[in-house]
């Protein structure tokens, strides 16, 4: 049976189960079996009272229990979707967004969503050590987990030191590597803060969720090995599907 059937599902009517608790077990069972896989948009409550056979308010006592019970979540103005595994991002002295995704047996991936020469207003160039109106390179890069976005990134590089990373990186989104390859091997995180607010417009659609959906946002700083600042960055994490975890 598909999701627009018009037939009804039967239900064990009169065998003392509610009959939401019997919906709320059936579409349980379906997201364990991967009819419905992380991430996925549920069917309309339409859709569910015309499959079961039942009213609105039967569909959406369930619907509210499956939230929570942490199977599904709810995005105001978009649907009802089933809860993806919450990925660990750990913060630490050496974070590498590939190496943190790998040990946990996922597909690490990314793209250059912008390059742009800009000068350094304040936060950047206090975060970077320079003067204010100093040329940096920023660079946008969106992550992904299995191909779904996790990380929206803004990174900001003093361009005197590193004047083809902009090059580099738009061959290969690396930013490891574009470091590497400006004589920077190895790098350090001296500061990171966390804070949880709304997303822009554009964020929100680049991690393809709500604007009504918090996300987790960072500020980091990260220094070669004589402490100098190589790199300024300010991230945006899809707090539905990652969780900050900081190493101590």
């Amino acid at each position: 049976m598909t999701d627009g059937d018009a037939a009804s599902e039967p239900l064990a009517r009169g065998a003392g189960v509610a009959l939401w608790r019997q919906i709320f077990g059936e579409i349980e069972r379906e997201i364990a079996s991967g009819r419905y896989p992380p991430g996925a948009r549920m069917p309309t409550e339409e859709a569910f009272k015309t499959r079961f056979g039942v009213n609105r308010h039967t569909i959406r006592r369930a619907m509210e229990e499956l939230e929570a019970a942490g199977l599904v979540r709810v995005e105001q103005g978009r649907g009802t979707f089933v809860a993806e595994d919450v990925l660990d991002y750990t913060l630490g002295a050496r974070t590498r967004f590939t190496e943190v995704i790998r040990r946990q047996n996922r597909e690490p991936g990314g793209r250059i969503v912008r390059l742009a020469d800009v000068e350094a207003d304040a936060a950047v160039a206090s975060a970077l050590g320079l003067a204010r109106g100093k040329p940096v390179v920023l660079a946008e890069r969106l992550g992904l987990v299995d191909g779904r976005p996790v990380l929206v990134g803004t990174h900001y590089f003093p361009a005197a030191r590193f004047p083809r990373i902009a090059e580099a990186l738009a061959a290969d989104p690396s930013i490891t590597k574009a470091l590497a390859a400006g004589g920077v091997p190895d790098y350090r995180r001296r500061t990171t803060k966390v804070t949880a607010r709304m997303p822009t417009p554009e964020e929100a659609a680049l991690l393809g969720q709500s604007r009504t959906r918090p996300v987790l946002a960072t500020e980091t700083v990260n220094t070669d090995p004589d402490g100098d600042p190589v790199e300024a960055g300010w991230g945006c994490y899809a707090a539905g599907r990652v969780q900050i975890v900081v190493e101590t």
